[in-house]
This record gives structure tokens, C-alpha cells and sequence, in this order.
């Protein structure tokens, strides 16, 4: 097995992992109240789980930052073109952003809700709100990601799921806007949502990534052919 595939094997099994975590996280995390008070509330009246939810949510994107680099360094058809090689690229970087989010979240806001200090909990939850806005990059990467997928003759997932998984992410960032930047608490429940249809799309991708052999990109089968 070339380092190409063994790379692509290993980048899967850990998206996949990554998206599992995703999956749980979403679910237990649920819709963003645009009341910041009432956010403050719900969070105080469920702190152990909010805490447990915010750390899995850290290991996860940590686990989509070692899958998206060991898939820029595999050297395979998924990184072939520009728009596919930035978008791997812009992985890692929406996915620190928003684990930044995840650990603010599990201690000093989980820490602020419990004790009722509105003040510390406003100022956090603007910086961890701020964070945040990196998993608006991540969808937009998943979507050209996804999008090349379907258009691929190589396809990991049928074309209809990688479509899925592009409408997951275009609504994930469009939710995401409407909840925390406009303040529409259906915007945020249709984040979730999609996210969550994204993260089985990521799941699904990464299984058949794990398990399926990748060709080295085209380019370089040329040039080793010469």
C-alpha cells in the first residue's frame, strides 16, 4: 500500500471519529438562545453538561485538524485543485478558531452561569461568540469538499449524499448567521440541524476513506510515470 493510501486510510478513520464526536456534541448542545440571560440560565441549570459537551466538542475539532493535515500532506486526488487543497486548508484554521470557543466555554463560562456573575459571563461569551465564527469557515470548507466529491469519478460517497452533505453546510452557515449574528433562535436550531446532517455526511465520507484506496493525484502520476 502506497503512503498515499495508508494516509487516506488514517485521515478517515480520524474524520470519522472527529464527526462522531460532532454528532454527540450537537445533539447535547442544541439551539443558542439569542437572549443572553436565558442562555446564561440554561447553562447554569445544566453545567455538568454543558462542560462534558464543550470538551468533547474540543476533542473533536481536534480531531478534524489531524485529519485535514493528513490529508494535505497524502499527496491525493482530494487535494488536486486549488479549491480543494485551500478548503482542506481552511479545515484546520475553522476548527481552531471554534475549539478556542470549546474550551472557553467548558471552563470560564460554564464557571461564570454557575456562579451568576452576569458581568464575567457577558464578556466571555463575546469573545467565545467571536471564536465561534470559525466553524462558519469549517462548513464552508465541508461544502467544497463535498461539492468536489460529487463531481468526482472517484467518489467516496454517491452523488447524492455528497449534495446532501453540500445543502448541510450551506445551511449550517446561513443558521449559524441567523442565530448568533441576527439573533433568530430558529437560525440557530437550523444550525444544529444541519450540522448535524453534515457531520453524518463527514462520517460517512471518512468510513469510506478508511476503508477505500486512493489514487495519488493526477499530477503526480504523471510525473512518476515520466
Amino acid at each position: 500500500m502506497s503512503r498515499t493510501d495508508t494516509g487516506m486510510r488514517v485521515a478517515g478513520a480520524w474524520l470519522a471519529i472527529a464527526s462522531v464526536l460532532l454528532g454527540f456534541v450537537l445533539v447535547g448542545h442544541g439551539p443558542i438562545h439569542p437572549d443572553l440571560a436565558l442562555q446564561m440560565h440554561i447553562i447554569a441549570n445544566n453545567v455538568t453538561l454543558w462542560v462534558v459537551v464543550h470538551w468533547a466538542a474540543a476533542a473533536a475539532l481536534s480531531l478534524f485538524v489531524v485529519a485535514s493535515l493528513i490529508v494535505l500532506t497524502a499527496g491525493s486526488r482530494l487535494t488536486e485543485h486549488w479549491w480543494t487543497l485551500s478548503a482542506w486548508a481552511v479545515v484546520p484554521v475553522g476548527a481552531l478558531w471554534t475549539m478556542t470557543t470549546a474550551v472557553a466555554e467548558a471552563t470560564t463560562v460554564a464557571d461564570a452561569a454557575a456562579a451568576n456573575d452576569m458581568a464575567r459571563f457577558s464578556a466571555w461569551w463575546a469573545f467565545a461568540e467571536g471564536k465561534a465564527n470559525g466553524f462558519m469557515f469549517l462548513c464552508l470548507a465541508v461544502v467544497v469538499i463535498a461539492g468536489n466529491e460529487a463531481l468526482s469519478r472517484q467518489q467516496i460517497t454517491p452523488t447524492w449524499a455528497s449534495l446532501v452533505g453540500v445543502v448541510a453546510g450551506l445551511a449550517a452557515f446561513a443558521g449559524w448567521a441567523l442565530g448568533m449574528w441576527f439573533g433568530i433562535w430558529l437560525g440557530s436550531l437550523v444550525w444544529v440541524a444541519s450540522s448535524f446532517v453534515m457531520a453524518l455526511w463527514t462520517l460517512w465520507f471518512g468510513l469510506g476513506l478508511a476503508r477505500t484506496e486512493i489514487s495519488v493525484s493526477s499530477a503526480r502520476s504523471s510525473s512518476s510515470g515520466a
